[in-house]
């Protein structure tokens, strides 16, 4: 490790293979605290290279515990967080919606680290059992359309990180890294990133794969489309810039997609919005994210996957996906 941390505070970049034996190692033990801390701190303080998080991200997925749901057409819908915008559980809520359109879901999250109340913090105060057991995750699309996947159940290399992440509480390349490894390998992927750089990269690496994806990042900073400015949209045919109008609603203030001070609030917001209670702008900026999940899937219009988001959530189907998950979590 010290050679690896001397070259990369010489500015030098790691290859692929490099990276990705770095991460094995860090998976191993092979390091301690201090140095993966420092490791950690490097890429705090410049940009990661296209070929050092395919490594990363390559680490990952080779040692995750993968989760065989191939026989459906699912999408995960993840942000990398690190934003600094300390929104409501947008992605969450919007996977929600999206599963009472008929989309199968499979969404990857985890506890906040940079955010005050992740999506795994909200699904585990409304009583989401969090399992990697294969049976019960294919249950759970069956009968209720979503499943939770909970990062660290299924990334044992994280769990050497996870105590050092909490106590540096900042974004780090893991935040990078966690839209790019469902271990259920989804067909189709709405990634919303926190930078305009990142999301190049994505693009690149999501290129050389058969992921159906499309990439957001809100050009006033938003990790996902905020409705408060334009959003770059990234897929694999096409790129374009997205407004409020798109939709066919108003440009949004930050005030008005702002999140709980705490998790118990943040789930009673989650709630409140997913029951029909929720502001008209923190239901447009939910179901502007679903619609494009589902115009990503179905190879709809926006208008056609807003509008489609819109019934979901008023006719109360996105609660009763939230519901069933419930049920089949006791």
């Amino acid at each position: 490790m010290k050679n690896i941390l001397n070259r990369l505070i010489n500015h030098e970049t790691l290859s692929a293979a490099e990276a990705k034996d770095v991460l094995v190692n860090i998976s191993n033990g092979a390091y301690n605290q201090n140095q993966i801390s420092s490791f950690l701190t490097v890429y705090m303080m410049r940009s990661i290279s296209v070929e050092e998080l395919s490594g990363f991200r390559e680490a990952l997925l080779d040692l995750c515990i993968k989760i065989n749901l191939s026989d459906y057409n699912t999408i995960d819908l993840c942000g990398t967080g690190g934003d600094g915008k300390d929104t409501f559980n947008i992605s969450t809520l919007a996977s929600f919606v999206t599963a009472g359109a008929g989309i199968k879901v499979t969404k990857h999250g985890n506890y906040g680290v940079s955010s005050i109340s992740g999506s795994s913090n909200v699904m585990e105060n409304l009583g989401i059992k969090f399992s990697n057991n294969q049976n019960f995750i294919e249950k759970c699309i069956d009968k209720a359309g979503i499943c939770i996947l909970h990062a660290p159940l299924f990334h044992p290399a994280m769990k050497n990180v996870a105590s050092i992440r909490k106590e540096l509480g900042v974004k780090t390349f893991f935040n990078m890294l966690g839209p790019m490894v469902n271990p259920s390998f989804p067909k189709n992927q709405l990634v919303g990133v926190f930078s305009l750089e990142l999301a190049r990269m994505y693009a690149y690496l999501y290129q050389n794969t058969d992921t159906n994806f499309n990439i957001l990042y809100s050009l006033d900073g938003y990790d996902e489309i905020s409705l408060t400015g334009n959003t770059k949209s990234i897929s694999k045919t096409s790129e374009t810039i997205l407004s409020a109008g798109d939709f066919g609603l108003q440009q949004l203030n930050q005030i008005d997609i702002q999140g709980g001070k705490t998790i118990e609030e943040s789930a009673k917001m989650f709630i409140d919005i997913l029951s029909g209670n929720g502001t008209k702008a923190q239901n447009n900026v939910v179901c502007a994210n679903a619609g494009m999940a589902i115009a990503t899937v179905n190879n709809l219009t926006i208008s056609q996957g807003f509008d489609l988001a819109i019934d979901s959530l008023r006719s109360g189907k996105g609660l009763q996906k939230l519901q069933k998950l419930q049920k089949l979590s006791n």
